[in-house]
């Protein structure tokens, strides 16, 4: 099938190059950027033969809402699109909305795998209306990991993106454990080999995971962490997570704690964040702070 794809970052262009790869056409579009196929939303859209699939892999917000509505005027009735980026789920009920009003199906699907999923594929979440979730499957199987698991249709519009934000903000508390084990391990003066500790743990133990793996990568690049400074971001989906849990009076408070202690590293430098910082780097290919 063909794509339209707006966006070529860190996803967005390993995406492209995975759905080439399983024999699709992907007419990939992003301003100022010298790999896009196309130079204008418009010609991406001719490009691409009616009934057309745009999936989108901008950042949240006021970009989204700007390509949604620039589509909008270009699309026609039974066209899709999709939006792939970490929008905030109350947002997609708005989207489908003012697309239907013109005949465009929305469906929206939270995306992991950061800067591995070109040969591992993309854990989807997606949600939408079965009719326009069928019409973009080809993608979907492209993308998605070799094994059954890995995708799945999570309900109606709204409710990828709302999985996707729960699986962050799983994702930040079991950081947030692997970090203060390793500050725990690194105080004490009995433990003399932290990292190999971590690395004995990679086989036979009940933590096991893909992020211990990549928490012993990035003490084997920089075994103190000394190359980085306790700084780690918020994108944004740990604190919706929060949000969405007191609307839904759910207690979260090991997620809720992970989020706060990301706020510790906005003050002197923390230990914990250093690990939690190379832990994102390693999966996502997020940015870095060295010590000032």
């Amino acid at each position: 099938m063909q794509l339209g794809l707006v966006g070529l970052g860190k996803m967005g262009g390993n995406m492209r190059e995975r759905i080439r790869r399983a024999g699709h056409t992907v007419v990939g579009y992003a301003p100022d950027t010298p790999s896009a196929d196309v130079h204008s939303l418009r010609d991406m859209v001719d490009a691409l033969a009616a009934p057309r699939v745009v999936w989108l892999m901008v950042p949240a917000g006021a970009v989204t809402q700007s390509v949604i509505d620039e589509l909008s005027a270009l699309l026609s009735e039974g066209d899709v699109v999709v939006d792939g980026g970490n929008s905030r789920w109350t947002d997609d009920a708005k989207h489908a909305e003012e697309l239907a009003a013109r005949g465009i199906g929305f469906v929206d699907c939270g995306v992991s795998g950061g800067v591995w999923g070109l040969e591992n594929g993309y854990a989807l979440m997606y949600g939408g209306a079965a009719e326009h979730v069928a019409k973009v499957q080809p993608v979907f199987d492209a993308l998605k990991p070799a094994a059954d698991a890995g995708a799945v249709h999570a309900g109606k519009v709204g409710a990828g993106h709302f999985a996707k934000m729960v699986h962050n903000g799983i994702e930040y508390a079991m950081m947030q454990a692997f970090a203060e084990g390793w500050e725990l391990l690194e105080s004490a003066d009995t433990v003399t080999d932290v990292r190999e500790v971590f690395r004995s743990w990679q086989e036979g133990t009940v933590i096991r995971s893909w992020l211990l793996d990549l928490a012993v990568r990035a003490l084997d690049d920089d075994e103190h962490l000394d190359q980085l400074r306790g700084y780690a971001a918020d994108s944004g989906e740990g604190r919706w997570t929060v949000e969405a849990a007191i609307d839904h009076a759910v207690p979260l408070p090991t997620i809720t704690a992970s989020l706060f202690a990301r706020f510790s590293s906005r003050q002197d430098d923390s230990p914990q964040m250093k690990m939690v910082a190379a832990l994102r780097k390693q999966f996502g290919g997020h940015a870095v702070e060295s010590p000032k």
